[in-house]
């Protein structure tokens, strides 16, 4: 488990090619902000988890899912419910690579 941002709680799990990540969000909780180079697709468990690309917010509800491409801006937050989400990633960010 890794707290990178506070409010926020996640479990990683990674093959050679892909990630999957877990999230528990609290409310209230804001990830700044910002870009990788993974691809990543989240798809929202429980509550309602916005994501803000430019002037653009979409609220991605329980049982839907975005999708952000490689390197494109994006802060994500909630409101006044707790979030749980799980990520897919591609490629593996260098951080959760086995070394």
């Amino acid at each position: 488990m890794t707290t990178d941002v506070p409010g926020a709680k996640q479990w990683a799990v990674a093959l050679e090619k892909t990630m999957l990540t877990y999230f528990e969000v609290a409310p209230h909780c804001t990830f700044d902000s910002h870009t990788h180079d993974s691809e990543q697709i989240t798809m929202v468990i429980e509550g309602v988890l916005y994501f803000q690309q430019g002037d653009e917010v979409i609220g991605v509800k329980a049982g839907e899912a975005i999708a952000i491409p490689s390197n494109a801006p994006h802060a994500v937050f909630t409101t006044d419910t707790a979030v749980k989400a799980v990520d897919a990633w591609s490629p593996v960010m260098d951080k959760y690579r086995k070394k």
